[in-house]
Parts: structure tokens; C-alpha cells; sequence
């Protein structure tokens, strides 16, 4: 009996999904195709009749990363009618939330330290990714593209910083900074 239509690409989603939690936890580098294919409810054997390569899926999982990014920032965005836009998605990303959830969180900061030393081809979906996340920001802000990277720069910064520490304390601290900065930014 055939699947039913659009059942080879509900599998690929499952797959790029799970990939992308794994990614935002773990890295690219630390995680292999069975453990993705493993968390998609799959076994590893399937994997080559949706992909080509491992590369080809870090890619996909970072387009599908920066979009749920983007559609997560601006839900909050649109729920907040008491403050601006930009100060709701900076408090965010800048939150002991955000920070302390990796698996959910911006992709950007759990990969760009690695993605330098990826292939040609994920380092040209990422730059195009971290543009569109660039965009988004600036477009939001209502400023532009220089002062959406450096905005975006700091609230990643931040955050990577922020979860590279042990210390409880200063990690808060770095992201109430991070968030103080990045408003003063937008005010300039």
C-alpha cells in the first residue's frame, strides 16, 4: 500500500525539526545523523532518501531555525501592545528563558562559532539566514541594516556569553546588559 500524498515531505520536516533541536543543543559537529533520525521517531536507514549528505541537512535545519526564530520573536512582538516591538523581542532574546532553552532557541549563537569551519554551501545559507534575521530586526527597529547587525550583534553576543558561564549571577548579569544596551541602540 502507497503513502498518502505529502508523506515523504512530513518525514523531511520531522527530520530537518529534529535536526535543528539537536543543532541549537548540541552543535553541528557532536551530533550524528542516527541521533537525529532517532529523534525524529526513525531509523537511521532512511535518512540518504531525503538527504544527500549530512551538510545538505544542516542547511535545511538552519533555514528552518531562523524561521522559527523569526515567527517566535514576532508572536511575542504582537503580544505585547504595552511596549515597543523591538524592547519585547530584545527582552526575549535576552531572557533567562531564551537562554536556559537551547533546544527552542536562535540558532545563530549555538552555531556561528562552528558554521566558519563548515562547507561552502551551509556558510551561504547561513549568511543568507543571518541576513534575514538582520532584516527582521532592522525592519522592526525601523532603523537600518548597519544598526539592525550591530543590534543583532550585541543580543547575540550577549547571549552566547551568558551561556558560557557558570556563574548564575554574572550570566544574569550579562544579559540584563546585553538588554540594556541593545534598547540604548535602538534609541540612538
Amino acid at each position: 500500500m502507497p503513502y498518502p500524498k505529502g508523506h515523504k515531505m512530513k518525514v523531511r520536516n520531522k527530520i530537518v525539526e529534529s535536526a535543528a533541536k539537536a543543532f541549537r543543543t548540541n552543535g553541528i559537529h557532536d551530533v550524528s545523523v542516527p541521533f537525529i533520525m532517532k529523534g525524529a521517531g526513525l531509523t537511521h536507514g532512511g535518512f540518504y532518501s531525503h538527504f544527500d549528505n549530512k551538510e545538505q541537512l544542516v542547511a535545511e535545519a538552519c533555514r528552518y531555525a531562523i524561521s522559527d526564530t523569526i515567527a517566535l520573536l514576532q508572536e511575542a512582538a504582537d503580544q505585547d501592545k504595552q511596549n515597543p516591538k523591538i524592547n519585547t523581542v530584545i527582552d526575549y532574546y535576552l531572557s533567562p528563558y531564551h537562554r536556559d532553552q537551547t533546544e527552542m532557541g536562535c540558532i545563530l549563537p549555538a552555531l556561528s562559532g562552528e558554521i566558519s569551519r563548515s562547507s561552502e554551501e551551509v556558510r551561504q545559507v547561513f549568511t543568507h539566514e543571518l541576513e534575514r534575521m538582520i532584516a527582521f530586526i532592522s525592519n522592526l527597529a525601523d532603523i537600518d541594516a548597519s544598526k539592525g547587525s550591530a543590534l543583532l550583534s550585541t543580543m547575540v553576543g550577549s547571549l552566547v556569553l551568558a551561556r558560557s558561564v557558570n556563574d548564575p549571577k554574572l550570566s544574569n548579569s550579562l544579559l540584563s546588559a546585553g538588554k540594556q544596551y541593545a534598547k540604548e541602540l535602538v534609541m540612538n
